[in-house]
């Protein structure tokens, strides 16, 4: 499992939790103190297959097909160059693997009407 934009790290250990031993995380970040608290978690914890890497999701540091699932909370609207990340989760993911994104992504600016109508912006 990748966690694209881990940050501290807390998504990629609950990730850890629900693969357990037999599965592994790697939580991908561009800063390197963020990095720090996410390996000073995972260390705390004892999660040996939890790895963390320095990289950026417009440029994946890892090879074709490599996770069965992809996971991101809230990174994905703050890269102006959307289509090069989502090629990037494409290029990285098994075929038939899955896609987990939890953000808002937009090309266009959202009208005033549109800010206003709190249903566009709730599930």
């Amino acid at each position: 499992m990748l966690d694209l934009g881990c940050g501290a790290g807390t998504d990629s250990l609950v990730a850890w939790l629900m693969v357990g031993r037999e599965g592994s995380v790697t939580g991908i970040d561009m800063t390197p103190e963020m990095l720090a608290k996410a390996g000073a978690g995972a260390a705390a914890l004892g999660a040996a297959n939890v790895e963390f890497v320095e990289g950026e999701a417009e440029w994946l540091p890892f090879e074709d097909a490599s996770f069965d699932v992809v996971i991101s909370n809230g990174v994905i609207d703050l890269i102006p160059d959307k289509d090069a990340v989502f090629g990037e989760i494409h290029r990285v993911l098994v075929p038939g693997a899955r896609l987990q994104i939890a953000d808002v992504t937009i090309q266009r600016p959202v009208s005033d009407e549109g800010r206003r109508n709190i249903d566009l912006w709730t599930g």
